[in-house]
């Protein structure tokens, strides 16, 4: 395992992350608490050390879960990574109230690495008048987390602003080679980075649509490469690529997840890849592109839509359906991040 250092505070963390959102899971869709821990385990003892989860993942079961899968000594292995959930926040109260039921839940004192859940403009315009940067300053102050950090789905515009309106430690953004214009994007990647955040990336894999299945036409492009890769690992390495990234979180599942992106992380050195690598990374970006069926690029000159709609995100969500083929994907998708469920509201919305 290769380890990278958050600039702050000089820890040295894993360069892969293991994510709780998707676990594995039994018929009833209930985790598989038994295979679920014995997926966890082995990454920390392959030197995962990072591990995030959140209020919400499964129903509210992956901290709990968590709880008992670190509860034999592998707590004090890792750095333990959870999430205010902003959208149920309607008082300075909430906060502490939520982070006290989350120490419990996860059976631990602290919290390594606590981030406010998806923060978008509208949202931080919420939070902050309620107190939020003095939840943040005394939760700090009196240990119950160590490091503060916000996750981000919103403009670059908000995302510099946010940066700059609290000593964040991290932030956690969404990035990958089919995202480097949307949301954060490699703009606020870089404008992190010069501000001395450490960054936690989340779906370099486009929640699994870069890894499989890959349309034919993509593979004959990954196909040219002179060194042979899955598209996962083309994926990976892309992100890691990136000198300013401190983790790469991984939603894996699948023993064969855990080894492969164990494997990956071994060489994930920045500014690994040779050029005509990287260039074949463009390519294959640019044969998604062409799979898309509305050419819209984010750049947000339509907004804002005089009845609501968030038009790019709702093209995005149409796009990465007819791109992947993901189609129970794609509606999770839109119902959560149209229905207003993160941010409390309903500006931006969907029409039916």
């Amino acid at each position: 395992m290769l380890y990278r250092k958050m600039p702050e505070n000089g820890d040295e963390l894993s360069v892969l992350g293991f994510g709780c959102m998707r676990l594995p899971v039994k018929e009833n869709g209930k985790i598989d608490e038994e295979r679920a821990a014995r997926q966890v385990r082995y990454a920390i003892d392959h030197g995962v050390n990072y591990i995030d989860t959140a209020w919400p993942y499964h129903m509210g079961e992956s901290e709990p879960f968590l709880g008992r899968a670190l509860a034999d000594g592998d707590r004090e292995k890792v750095k333990l990574a959870t999430k205010l959930p902003s959208w149920l926040v309607e008082s300075r109260e909430d906060m502490d109230r939520f982070l006290n039921a989350q120490l419990e839940r996860l059976n631990t004192d602290y919290i390594d690495y606590y981030l406010v859940h998806g923060l978008a403009g509208e949202v931080w315009d919420k939070l902050e008048p309620l107190g939020v940067t003095d939840f943040l300053d005394k939760a700090k102050a009196d240990g119950r987390i160590v490091n503060a950090g916000f996750s981000f789905h919103g403009s670059i515009e908000d995302f510099k602003r946010i940066v700059d309106a609290y000593p964040w430690t991290f932030c956690q953004i969404q990035y990958n080679f089919m995202d480097e214009n949307h949301q954060a994007g490699t703009e606020g990647l870089k404008y992190a980075a010069s501000k001395g955040l450490g960054i936690i990336v989340m779906e370099p894999l486009l929640g699994g649509n870069l890894a499989s299945p890959v349309p034919p036409e993509v593979q004959e492009i990954w196909n040219e490469a002179e060194v042979k890769r899955t598209p996962a690992e083309w994926a990976l390495r892309w992100v890691w690529n990136h000198p300013e990234v401190t983790v790469v979180l991984s939603g894996m599942n699948e023993e064969s997840q855990v080894e492969e992106n164990l494997k990956t992380a071994e060489e994930a050195y920045p500014n690994s890849l040779a050029e005509a690598e990287v260039q074949l990374v463009s390519k294959v970006e640019q044969k998604y592109r062409q799979l898309m069926k509305i050419g819209c690029t984010g750049c947000q000159y339509c907004m804002p839509c005089p009845s609501g709609v968030s038009i790019p995100e709702c093209f995005n969500i149409y796009n990465n359906l007819h791109m992947f083929g993901n189609a129970d994907g794609a509606r999770f998708t839109y119902a959560v991040r149209m229905s207003g469920v993160f941010t409390n509201s309903h500006s931006l919305k969907a029409k039916y």
